[in-house]
């Protein structure tokens, strides 16, 4: 199913997700660029990457189609739906865990996972929460306070896939450009040009400090347009948290494990959180207000 309509209040191209080329980079190396310590390259074949985050607006559909209390069907993502069947012959991305017990390729959506995915309004509003019981103002805010199963069967729902860490940094980095942050190595500076960070939106310096409607940023694209990969709001991941393994080709660690991983930076945060190889973790079930997310799709 995909649903690629405006994300509420008409303003938003919510569903442009334009094309990131394969390639091979290094998943480590300095942001600042003045030591060559590149490591742990990895190569990724193309893919479609969403320009924007997922917003209230788009997620509301989703919430709409997913609990029967505001007329949805129940829908719940079919078992083994959400590979990339794109790679490998429809395997999907190589499961470089396998090695600790885990299997070769990507299984997809668990049907034990269904119970983890209940965006209740009560559940949806951790911190300073975007969501709101009834569509508002803030529609072209990126959806936060959803867990990571809730993320992965959004995607699913919405015709897509939850990237995976290779694919997100290669994005975010600009290949094999290894960009310091998404738009390069210019300084985020103050002014909300380039990223929503540190507390800048909407007055540099001052006392207010929230997420700002997606796309706000236009400075800070990537090399492939995607906006808000540095900053906004921290973006989950397809793989649990793990030592990389090299080589990697079309891989991620599907082994379970403790945490997920979710890169990009928030709006509350340091400009060094922003940088493209800089990785964070958490539990899957964690709802916070500075963890939201964006969908990819085959090329």
């Amino acid at each position: 199913m995909t649903n690629c309509g405006p994300g509420g209040s008409g303003n938003e191209s919510c569903c442009t997700s334009p094309q990131v080329p394969g390639g091979t980079f290094y998943r480590t190396y300095p942001p600042e660029g003045n030591v060559s310590t590149d490591a742990d390259p990895a190569t990724v074949s193309g893919f479609r990457l969403d320009e924007y985050l997922v917003t209230v607006g788009r997620f509301r559909q989703f919430v709409s189609a997913v609990l029967p209390a505001d007329g949805g069907t129940g829908w719940l993502p079919p078992a083994g739906s959400g590979k990339q069947i794109q790679l490998n012959g429809g395997s999907g991305l190589v499961n470089v865990g396998s090695l600790d017990g885990g299997p070769a390729y990507e299984t997809g959506w668990v049907a034990s996972d269904d119970g983890n995915i209940s965006p209740t309004t009560a559940n949806l509003s951790c911190g300073a929460a975007t969501w709101t019981s009834a569509a508002g103002s803030q529609e072209n805010l990126p959806i936060n306070c959803v867990n990571w199963w809730e993320a992965y069967a959004f995607c699913i729902w919405d015709g897509g896939f939850l990237p995976s860490e290779a694919e997100w940094e290669f994005a975010a980095a600009g290949g094999s450009q290894q960009r310091a942050y998404p738009w390069g190595s210019t300084d985020p500076g103050t002014a909300n040009q380039y990223a929503i960070y540190n507390c800048n939106y909407p007055n540099p310096g001052g006392q207010s400090c929230t997420p700002a409607p997606v796309g706000t940023p236009m400075l800070g694209a990537g090399v492939w347009g995607q906006l808000d990969l540095g900053g906004e709001v921290y973006e989950w991941n397809l793989d649990w948290y793990a030592t990389y393994v090299d080589p990697c080709s079309d891989c991620a660690n599907l082994t379970a494990a403790t945490f997920r991983v979710n890169r990009g930076g928030d709006w509350a945060d340091l400009s060094w959180w922003l940088w493209a190889p800089t990785r964070l973790r958490d539990y899957p079930q964690v709802r916070n207000q500075f963890y939201g997310f964006r969908c990819a799709r085959s090329p």
